[in-house]
């Protein structure tokens, strides 16, 4: 395993606001952290989330978003390229280097004083659409497979801007972020693909509930075919 290392190019957390003319309320809307800032097993210190059913939480306590990706976006959707810039898909870690290529699942990162674990991939959500106005972004992110991550904290600790990002450990060479999503978009992926991603350590439970779920359902599925 080669030594995979970037640093911290800006971090993003804070409260809610509102989404269009309908009012929803999000966790989308962050505001740049200049100074060190604690970070525990619920995420970095005044991040908030408007919907808990789905976002926050020890298995998404940290989001991280790969800053180039914000130009692949802006080449679909152009008429949105002005708003496209690190910290609006309510990231709260943008770094270069890292990308859905290179960070598999499970793997274990220093982060200043702390201690990460990636847990899942972020699933990208209608609230993006509404953020920008475009009707179809949150379907294109998912769909290029350029969607971010979330971590765990398995060591609390304090970051800030320009700390080093480095991998300690990796549980898998198989299952980066884009080979998760290839096996979990694919529409009939293999039961052997499902068990070896099921299996793979740090993987968040309730992904690996919804795979098993998944694999029940294509097994009965060819047993009826055969």
């Amino acid at each position: 395993m080669n030594t995979l290392t970037t640093t911290i190019g800006q971090l993003f957390a804070g409260g809610t606001g509102y989404l269009d003319h309908e009012g929803h309320r999000s966790g989308i809307f962050k505001r740049e952290i200049l100074d060190r800032v604690r970070v525990d097993s619920q995420g970095i210190l005044g991040d908030e989330h408007a919907d808990k059913r789905v976002h926050g939480g020890p298995e998404k306590a940290v989001h991280q978003y790969a800053a180039e990706n914000y130009g692949q976006i802006a080449q679909a959707f152009p008429r949105s390229a002005s708003l496209l810039v690190p910290g609006s898909l309510g990231e709260n870690i943008s770094a270069q280097t890292l990308s859905e290529a290179n960070v598999h699942i499970g793997d274990i990162f220093s982060v200043g004083t702390a201690i990460f674990q990636v847990s899942q991939p972020r699933s990208p959500c209608w609230k993006i659409n509404h953020r920008f106005g475009e009707e179809r972004m949150s379907v294109y992110v998912a769909q290029a497979w350029i969607t971010g991550w979330y971590y765990r904290v398995l060591v609390p600790g304090e970051i800030r801007p320009g700390d080093t990002m480095t991998l300690l450990e990796r549980q898998t060479d198989r299952f980066s972020i884009e080979k998760f999503w290839e096996v979990q978009l694919s529409h009939r992926p293999s039961l052997d693909d499902l068990a070896a991603l099921i299996a793979v350590p740090g993987l968040a439970p309730d992904w690996k509930r919804r795979l098993e779920e998944r694999t029940k359902w294509l097994r009965a599925l060819l047993d009826k075919v055969t």
